[in-house]
């Protein structure tokens, strides 16, 4: 899964490093266009939908930390 990763970002940044996009050059972490750690996670079968919110819950200011409760995913 690592090497899978690792290709995935690599081909992704070059890529993009060739299209030579200022908005790009202006929010890479230093010099880097990845931050050098990822992850892997499973959903346990939930929906793209839930997932979807659970993500944009993330970004809300004043959230509470932890699991959403079950009605504020839903």
């Amino acid at each position: 899964m690592s090497r899978l990763v690792m290709s995935m970002k690599t081909l992704s940044a070059m890529r993009v490093r060739q299209k030579e996009w200022p908005e790009v050059q202006n929010a890479l972490w230093g010099k880097h266009f990845w931050s050098p750690s990822y992850a892997v996670v499973s959903c346990g079968g939930a929906s793209l939908e839930i997932v979807n919110k659970y993500v944009e819950n993330q970004r809300l200011p004043g959230r509470t930390p932890g699991r959403p409760r079950k009605d504020e995913v839903a």
